[in-house]
């Protein structure tokens, strides 16, 4: 069993995954440097779930 995400990282996830879906990849550390340029996040943990959530949801799609 994973982890349970919060509505914020829920809500955030599918704010960004709509208006950018191609820029994600299947590779964490990508989405973490393009989550780094497209939002101003200051938590490092909360930039990392999301990039993990986008992650897990862009591989779901494969």
């Amino acid at each position: 069993m994973g982890r349970i995400k919060t509505q914020l990282i829920k809500r955030t996830t599918e704010e960004i995954m709509s208006k950018d879906h191609d820029a994600f990849t299947t590779d964490f550390n990508e989405n973490k440097q393009i989550l780094s340029t497209k939002l101003n996040i200051r938590s490092k943990k909360i930039r990392n779930v999301i990039a993990g959530y986008i992650t897990r949801l862009k591989k779901k799609e494969l």
